[in-house]
C-alpha cells in the first residue's frame, strides 16, 4: 500500500501534467532555441503563470531539488524566473531556505550592466532550473556563468525533457538532469 505521500505526490504529478497538456502543449511549426524544427511546442508561461500550475511546480521542483546542500537555485532568463521565484518563495518554510538568480544571455547594457542577477555568489552550491530542455545547450550557458564564479553545478532540474540529447551533453559535462516529465508523457 502506497504511502498517503507518495500518492499525494502521485496526484500532484498526474494534474501537472493534466495542467500543461491543456495550457502549454501546442502542435503546429516550430523553430526551437536549439535551432531545431519541431511539430510540438511547449509554451510553459501559461502553466507556470497558472496558480494551480504554478504551485504545483513549486512543490514538485522544490522536492526534485532538495534543500541539502542546495546555497542557490537558477538558470538561464526569461524561462527559469517564474520557476526560481516560486522555488525560492516555497522554500522559505523548510529548514534551509534557498536564494535564487538568473543569467542573462548578454548584460543589461546598463545599470549594474550585470549578466547575473540576484544572490549567486562565489563558490555556492547551486542547481540550475528549466521549463523545456532539448539539447541543453541554453542551460549550459547558466553552467559555465555560475562556474566561472567557483559554484559547483552538478544538477539541472528541468520541468519537460524534450529527450533530443540534454541528458546526454549534461552528462559529458559531469551534470545530472532531473526532468518532472518527459516528453513520452505527453499525448
Amino acid at each position: 500500500m502506497a504511502s498517503n505521500a507518495s500518492q499525494t505526490r502521485r496526484a500532484a504529478r498526474e494534474r501537472l501534467r493534466d495542467i500543461i497538456q491543456e495550457k502549454s502543449f501546442l502542435y503546429g511549426d516550430f523553430t526551437l532555441s536549439s535551432g531545431r524544427s519541431a511539430s510540438y511546442f511547449l509554451d510553459m508561461k501559461p502553466t507556470m503563470l497558472d496558480p494551480e500550475g504554478a504551485n504545483l511546480i513549486a512543490d514538485l521542483m522544490l522536492e526534485a531539488i532538495g534543500t541539502g546542500e542546495v546555497d542557490a537555485v537558477g538558470g538561464l532568463a526569461a524561462g527559469c524566473i517564474p520557476i526560481v521565484t516560486l522555488v525560492t518563495a516555497r522554500s522559505f518554510h523548510t529548514p534551509r531556505p534557498i536564494s535564487g538568480f538568473f543569467v542573462r544571455k548578454e548584460p543589461k547594457g546598463h545599470g549594474t550592466n550585470k549578466l547575473i542577477d540576484g544572490n549567486l555568489r562565489p563558490g555556492m552550491a547551486v542547481v540550475l532550473v528549466e521549463d523545456v530542455t532539448t539539447t541543453g545547450q541554453s542551460v549550459m550557458r547558466a553552467v559555465m556563468e555560475a562556474r566561472q564564479m567557483a559554484c559547483k553545478v552538478e544538477r539541472v532540474v528541468t520541468v519537460v525533457d524534450r529527450l533530443e540529447g540534454a541528458r546526454e551533453n549534461l552528462d559529458r559535462e559531469g551534470i545530472e538532469l532531473i526532468a518532472l516529465f518527459n516528453r513520452d508523457e505527453f499525448r
